[in-house]
Parts: C-alpha cells; structure tokens; sequence
C-alpha cells in the first residue's frame, strides 16, 4: 500500500489531526480525524440499524474539504 498525504488541517497544532491521504493501490481515502465518542452525534447519523463498532465515525473540520477535493478529483 503506498499511501499519499494530501493534506493536514494546518491548524491542528502538534498532533497532526485531521489528515487526509490517497492510496495510490486502489484510490481509496484515509482519513485521521476524531473518534466521534458522544452518544448524540451517532444518534443523528442516518443508518439503516446501529452503526457496527467496527466503523467508527470520524468527525473532520470543515477547513479540511478541500483535501478531500483534492483527493477525490
């Protein structure tokens, strides 16, 4: 897998958080954001059923859209 950084939320000081990344295998994204921990937030996600543990939310800011421009474009 080789991954490509597309960009990081310049404002996330020392810990680098949101990113966004491109594998370049089979342009899928990775994305590093905050695991979403409070029960309302999931609450409010459209889902068919409970959203499985193993799909954690991610919660990005909204300055981090044009990375995903980027990645997607």
């Amino acid at each position: 897998m080789a991954l490509r950084h597309i960009g990081t939320d310049p404002d996330s000081g020392f810990n680098g958080s949101p990113t966004v990344w491109v594998d370049e295998d089979d342009s899928s994204l990775v994305l590093h954001g905050w695991r979403i921990t409070d029960e309302a937030t999931p609450a409010h996600i459209p889902a068919k059923g409970e959203i499985p543990g193993h799909e954690p939310g991610l919660r990005l800011r909204a300055r981090t859209a044009p990375f995903l421009r980027e990645a997607i474009g």
